[in-house]
């Protein structure tokens, strides 16, 4: 069984962030730069929130705000839901499509390890299936027909 370690390893050690002072231009940027739609946000090493494209564009885009004006404490999900490094990925996407998130920030010991995505978890997901499906066949084709 996949887990939240596994998605992060392949990613490299690169956290995304910005600070809840930084403006929504600063978060925007850094999700361009990064190919991202979600930054964390970190205020002195702990987790204070997370800002999605969503967020930016809900929150600050539609009413007419000034991205280079608004500080990310303004838009930004607070104390939002963590998952450990150990959690089972089966886990984390089912509470993803339950609670309708698409990003989780992973805490390790009170320590901001990454993010992972509904993306990434899917693809997980299937990847093991296919694996399982491919040993599933491989047994079947070694005891040939009838068993």
């Amino acid at each position: 069984m996949s887990t939240v370690k596994g998605i992060l390893a392949q990613k490299g050690g690169t956290l995304i962030h910005v600070r809840p002072g930084e403006m929504v231009a600063e978060a925007l940027q850094k999700m361009r730069d990064n190919r991202v739609r979600a930054v964390l946000v970190i205020d002195d090493g702990a987790l204070a929130g997370i800002v999605t494209l969503g967020d930016c564009a809900i929150k600050v885009l539609l009413p007419g705000l000034d991205a280079k004006k608004t500080p990310v404490d303004d838009v930004m999900t607070c104390n939002p839901v963590t998952v450990k490094p150990g959690d089972p990925l089966d886990g984390c996407m089912a509470m993803m499509v339950e609670r309708g998130y698409r990003h989780l920030p992973v805490v390790d010991v009170g320590k901001v390890v990454g993010i992972i995505s509904i993306g990434e978890v899917v693809k997980n997901t299937i990847r093991d299936l296919e694996l399982n499906v491919n040993d599933l066949m491989g047994h079947i084709m070694a005891d040939g027909p009838g068993g």
